[in-house]
């Protein structure tokens, strides 16, 4: 069967003028689901040790309730952008949104680990159906004009999603329970449901291939062999012969994957868009990013609790600062990037994030707390900048028969950027703090500050290079983009004087 788009409908969304009318109230309803899916991430690590006390297991095993849910989304979300651009993109979100929901409900009512565990996998499911295709819905439907802007929103909320867990979860626990972090999904997400289900349109562009299951099953095998050998080496240590042996397995089935993908007609994966330089380095730059600010999510909970003696509400307030300044920033980004280009707000974003988490890095025991809040509120304000611009990047390269795909791979990088995140910062933290201490050390030590801040230092060094990195590439694509226009404006000089 040939590829193209088949076109069920006579024209595009963006030419639709009863969808135009509504595009920014679909936007909203699209966000909500992008915000509950991210924050379910990360809004259960604060929410482990209550779980761990009802259903009396050790904290360790409990974790894996929040591992399952990022696994189970890593390996299915290209699965379903692919879905989504074969039977419709707005079909599998609408479907992926019911999912969420049952999965949610069924995590507050589980009272064992295996039911909670296998709740969590149908909620993720349902998140890997809506994150794998919100981006290429709102390509579909805004104007080029307007495209970095919706997008930057949505990258809004995908941080807002993932940053504020921590500090809602905590609001939440304390005053409901445990179970009211996934319940609290149910109303919101049905009224949601309603909304969706009658404003949004049908798909109008679907593509005539075959589902690639022998590309699926071995993307899943590569997802569950490193995330394993990620997750667990926290526990054993990365020098044991099992973690070692899933990550050697999980480069073989990779490299598997890619000779199986790079030999079909319809993959599960075009790599033909990764032969775009403007994309591959975009999806790097976003991987590098979500690597370092999980990297910050992770160690500033510790600082301002256990260093600067916070509250956990106060320490909430204060970490809520970044996604508040993102949701004003975010915006006002996007909206620039459609009028001046990202590839400048790429740059400036990412050299402010590596200036900040330099200053992090300096920060001590008796540093005022103004200092850190202006330190968190310029990471969220190099966030804010940097993410809609280079989401608009990754989505502005894609045909149109590929913006599933696209925004799939986006997701994807983004969920394995915050794995990679916590394992690189947590590695870091405790590999230096048990070189200081003289023995081997997973957890911070009474009455030794000191020791926590000499880890703390050593991991947002690691995060500022990360971020260096990043800013180099952008600056580099900010040169090339240049270039190419001072040599396109002098051909149509020569053009017109000749």
């Amino acid at each position: 069967m040939q590829s193209q788009d088949t076109l069920t409908a006579p024209r595009s969304f963006a030419d639709d003028p009863s969808i135009q009318k509504r595009r920014w109230t679909l936007l909203i309803i699209l966000n909500l689901f992008t915000f509950m899916a991210t924050l379910d991430g990360s809004i259960v690590n604060i929410a482990l040790p209550s779980i761990s006390q009802t259903l009396r297991l050790p904290v360790a095993q409990t974790e894996w309730v929040v591992t399952s849910y990022l696994m189970v989304i890593c390996a299915a979300i290209l699965f379903f952008g692919k879905l989504g651009d074969i039977f419709g993109k707005i079909k599998v979100f609408k479907w992926g949104m019911l999912l969420f929901l049952i999965g949610s409900l069924l995590c507050g009512l589980s009272n064992t680990l295996i039911t909670l565990i296998l709740s969590r996998a149908v909620q993720a499911l349902g998140a890997a159906m809506t994150m794998a295709n919100n981006q290429g819905i709102v390509t579909e439907i805004f104007p080029k004009n307007e495209r970095g802007k919706a997008l930057g929103l949505i990258g809004t909320f995908v941080s807002l999603g993932s940053i504020a867990g921590p500090s809602l979860g905590g609001v939440i626990v304390s005053g409901l329970g445990w179970q009211y972090i996934f319940w609290v999904n149910v109303p919101i997400g049905l009224a949601a449901v309603i909304i969706v289900w009658r404003l949004l349109p049908k798909d109008v562009s679907l593509l005539e291939v075959k589902i690639d299951a022998s590309g699926s099953i071995l993307f899943t095998l590569f997802i569950l062999a490193l995330f394993s050998g990620l997750l667990l080496g926290q526990q054993t240590g990365y020098n044991n012969p099992w973690i070692i042996a899933s990550f050697i397995a999980s480069v073989f089935v990779l490299a598997a994957f890619l000779s199986v993908e790079a030999r079909k007609a319809q993959p599960l994966l075009q790599l033909n868009l990764f032969k775009n330089p403007l994309f591959s380095l975009s999806i790097l730059c976003g991987f590098l990013t979500f690597t370092a600010n999980f990297a910050y999510n992770i160690l500033s909970p510790f600082y301002l609790q256990s260093i600067l003696n916070l509250s956990p509400f106060h320490a909430g307030l204060v970490l809520m600062v970044f996604p508040v300044i993102m949701v004003i920033v975010s915006p006002l980004s996007g909206a620039l990037s459609d009028k001046i280009g990202s590839e400048l707000l790429t740059f400036a974003g990412l050299l402010l994030m590596f200036a900040t988490h330099i200053g992090l890095a300096s920060l001590h025991d008796g540093s005022p707390l103004s200092i850190v809040i202006l330190l968190i509120a310029t990471l969220g304000l190099g966030n804010g900048i940097f993410q809609p611009g280079n989401n608009s990047l990754i989505m502005s390269q894609a045909p149109r028969s590929q913006l599933g795909v696209a925004g799939s791979i986006n997701s994807l990088v983004r969920n394995v950027g915050m794995v990679t995140g916590i394992t690189v910062a947590t590695t870091v933290l405790f590999h230096t703090m048990s070189t200081k201490a003289g023995y081997r050390v997973t957890d911070l030590i009474p009455g030794r500050p000191d020791i926590f801040l000499f880890g703390m230092k050593a991991a947002y060094t690691i995060s500022a290079v990360i971020c260096l990195v990043a800013a180099l590439l952008t600056g580099l694509r900010l040169w090339s983009a240049r270039r190419k226009k001072h040599e396109a404006d002098k051909k149509d000089l020569s053009t017109v004087m000749q």
